[in-house]
């Protein structure tokens, strides 16, 4: 029940974001029907001929369907293309003759850029599907005693394919190494008999031979292999790439068929690879290319030997499974290998050899239960993905897969094509890894607007153009939305004048000024400048490493428009917001999160928005909300909680830090501490219960104070005066002082006259 819950939630979620794309019409300026809908799958365009009003551009009459319904446009308006999809080729699924595994064979899609278009290839793995195997044996001298278990091969690997489809064929070639030093002996006698014991039949030393394209004659396979003979060389690497790349280009040689196509490399030891050939002074690399002569590799000590990649593409491009049956010291180079190679399987030879045949069927059914749907390189601006209903194929990926694919079993795989702009007719091919059955999907893209008008004057163009999907297309020599305007008729320099933004150059210099309408240039780039002044190009956005928008984004009117899951001016961020989170949320509430950081607002710092430095606690806004939230009283007394819902508070008996004194409406001064919560003015506050409110007055304390201070300011008064007085009487002496120092009189008084009249006493003697 909760699977098919959740299954339920995920198909809602696509169809959802589906629906959203569709809905979307991230338009630039736009002129025509045509420019509308390439602009994405989500735009419309309206072709009613009064849809727009005076003075209004064309580019109105492209938006979502749903706002052009709402903008008064018809049902029949409304040009809107979705994708086509047909079936040209359908056999149905069965065994026979000619036996079909995959339905439909061939389809045809026309696309609108951007809308992606899903549809469904089933497979069935049928009965008595022909099997070609090509046995590719190492014929260096260390597999001496594998090569005679191998003479005995054909009919017994012949019978156990058989068993599994009816219809099978074997093939035979063998390989050693290059004829060059440092890899084979190059004296004359070494080259014509490598071999170290003289009595041992031996071949002389080749590179790769063909000795027996595919048949279903077990004998035959008996009697070619018979003659074969061992062979040698010098160092243990062989020229195993060299061989299986011819065995993969040389189609007819081989003789491969519409069949299950298996090559089997036998050998014990290890392969040379694309680079080695220098050692030999070989530089020109492997050109992918059948150069049999006789049946030999004609090329051996000219080309390089193949890289590794190279093998990879060239047995996925002709279907080809390969089976790497080495011995057991080989096991895990060759497992390597073949994780870079798409279908193969490793198996280990037993010392002789006598185990090929077991080893062969085992890993035949593990090839072939695996299906993996794949397509070729696909045309440029084409995507394909891929689900499945395999266990784990429920998500989309660059290839589906199914494992245990019993025969009989029918599997089904859902594929996505998407085209991302307007491209000419393409196909491709897609189907499963080592079978030659393809289902080949032609493209085409929808990116005209099919309005069906009639191809001549109609009156809403004035009688001087043609209707187009509701715009007009002028004559030659007139112009205009209603081709109302023919060129010299009108005041040149104000129509001009409409081509300048902000009276700026006209066009932004990027496009012509016709009847005050800019018709825009196209880019250096290939592209079109758009725009009312043509001040918009998609080709000059941010870029990193030299990629525009970081390749993950469009670059739309000089700005990264960027895909789902990126970030940043140039998309070149993962979105993400790990390490902006907070356990007050993301950043705090304070500040977006770009590119996993925090981008703060109101001078709040980083890492996280936590803290402003320069920001203060509103004390005085906030005490008529502390006021009624804690004392009920004040302006918002009857609205408290709708007023002052950005603060919540807490009565304290005592505050060790208060940091706001607000008085109330009685004068009493209230005491708080605001906390700052997350986001923006929003706090917690500690209110102090016991206010600090002013005593009444003390009139005896008052007029005593009064009169001493009257009596106080008197005393102080007279010292002053006595002081003034003392200062101004001293300043006199001291320049009296100062004036008797200087006089130059003997010290009599010039004034003073000696008296005229002398008494004398009678009774003086004159004795003391």
């Amino acid at each position: 029940m909760l699977q098919a819950v959740c299954l339920r939630g995920l198909l809602l979620l696509l169809v959802g974001r589906q629906v959203y794309m569709e809905e979307q019409c991230l338009k630039a300026s736009v002129n025509t029907c045509g420019e509308c809908i390439k602009s994405g799958p989500g735009c419309a365009w309206c072709k009613d001929l009064n849809f727009t009003k005076t003075g209004q551009q064309e580019a109105v009459r492209c938006n979502t369907a749903a706002m052009l319904r709402n903008e008064g446009c018809s049902s029949n308006g409304i040009i809107n293309p979705k994708n086509n999809f047909t079936k040209t080729l359908n056999k149905p699924l069965g065994a026979g003759p000619s036996p079909v595994q995959i339905q439909p064979q061939e389809i045809q899609l026309n696309l609108r850029p951007g809308l992606p278009e899903t549809f469904q290839i089933r497979f069935k793995r049928a009965e008595g599907y022909p099997v070609d195997l090509y046995y590719l044996m190492d014929l260096s001298y260390s597999m001496k005693d594998d090569l005679e278990n191998v003479k005995q091969l054909g009919n017994s690997l012949l019978t156990e394919l058989n068993k599994i489809t009816g219809n099978a064929r074997i093939g035979f070639g063998s390989f050693v190494d290059k004829t060059l030093l440092p890899y084979t002996d190059t004296s004359e006698a070494k080259l014509q008999r490598p071999c170290s014991d003289k009595n041992e039949p031996c071949q002389p030393a080749f590179g790769f031979q063909h000795v027996l394209s595919l048949t279903k004659d077990g004998n035959l396979f008996r009697d070619m292999v018979a003659k074969q003979h061992i062979s040698g060389n010098l160092d243990p690497p062989e020229g195993s790439l060299d061989a299986i790349m011819q065995v993969a280009v040389c189609v007819k040689d081989i003789g491969w068929g519409n069949s299950t196509r298996v090559l089997v490399l036998a050998t014990d030891d290890g392969f040379h690879m694309a680079g080695d050939g220098k050692l030999a002074a070989i530089l020109e690399p492997n050109k992918e290319t059948c150069e049999l002569v006789n049946n030999k590799y004609s090329k051996s000590n000219l080309w390089d030997y193949p890289s590794v990649g190279q093998i990879a593409r060239k047995l996925e491009e002709q279907n080809i499974q390969p089976i790497f049956a080495v011995t057991k010291k080989m096991e895990t180079v060759y497992t390597e290998l073949s994780k870079m190679i798409p279908k193969s399987a490793v198996g280990v030879l037993s010392e002789d050899s006598s185990n090929v045949v077991k080893l062969i069927v085992d890993a035949y059914y593990n090839l072939t239960s695996e299906v993996i749907m794949a397509h070729e390189a696909v045309p440029e601006f084409i995507s394909v993905k891929y689900k499945s209903n395999c266990k784990g194929g429920e998500n989309p990926s660059d290839r589906g897969k199914c494992d245990n694919v019993n025969i009989g079993k029918e599997v089904i795989f859902e594929v996505t094509v998407t085209v991302d702009k307007c491209i000419t007719s393409q196909s491709f091919h897609i189907g499963p890894l080592g079978f030659s059955e393809k289902l080949k999907v032609n493209v085409q893209t929808r990116c005209e607007c099919e309005c069906d008008d009639l191809d001549k004057p109609h009156p809403h163009c004035g009688g001087n153009g043609k209707v187009v999907c509701g715009s007009c297309r002028c004559e030659p020599g007139f112009l205009g939305q209603r081709c109302e305007c023919k060129l010299g008729q009108k005041d040149e320099a104000s129509l001009k004048a409409q081509c300048r933004k902000d009276n700026g150059t006209e066009c932004e210099g990027k496009g012509d000024c016709q009847c005050g309408r800019c018709q825009c240039h196209s880019t250096d780039g290939g592209g079109n400048f758009y725009g009312e002044f043509c001040e918009c190009d998609d080709e000059h956005c941010e870029k990193i490493n030299n990629i525009q928008c970081a390749g993950h984004g469009k670059c739309k009117c000089g700005k990264c428009e960027c895909d789902e899951g990126y970030e940043g001016t140039a998309c070149d961020c993962v979105k993400s917001d790990k390490d902006c989170m907070t356990d007050e949320g993301v950043c705090y509430e304070r500040g977006k999160c770009l590119c996993n950081q925090c981008k703060c607002e109101r001078g709040y710092s980083l890492p996280k928005c936590q803290k402003c430095p320069n920001c203060q606690p509103p004390c005085d806004k906030s005490g008529s909300c502390v006021e009624c939230l804690a004392f009920g009283t004040g302006p918002f007394e009857k609205n408290c909680s709708k007023a002052c819902s950005h603060l919540q508070h807490t009565m304290v008996e005592r505050l060790l830090n208060s940091h706001c004194r607000v008085k109330d409406k009685e004068g009493c001064w209230m005491i708080f501490a605001m906390t700052e919560q997350r986001g923006f003015d929003k706090y917690f506050v500690r209110v102090l219960k016991d206010r600090e409110c002013p005593e009444g007055p003390n009139i005896g304390g008052i007029v005593g104070g009064s009169l001493a201070g009257v009596a106080l300011i008197g005393l102080l008064i007279l010292l002053i005066i006595k002081a003034v007085l003392y200062a101004s009487d001293l300043r006199e002496w001291k320049r009296f002082e100062k004036d008797r120092k200087h006089e130059k009189t003997s010290g009599t008084n010039p004034l003073f006259q000696n008296a005229t009249t002398t008494i004398q006493n009678p009774t003086f003697s004159g004795d003391s």
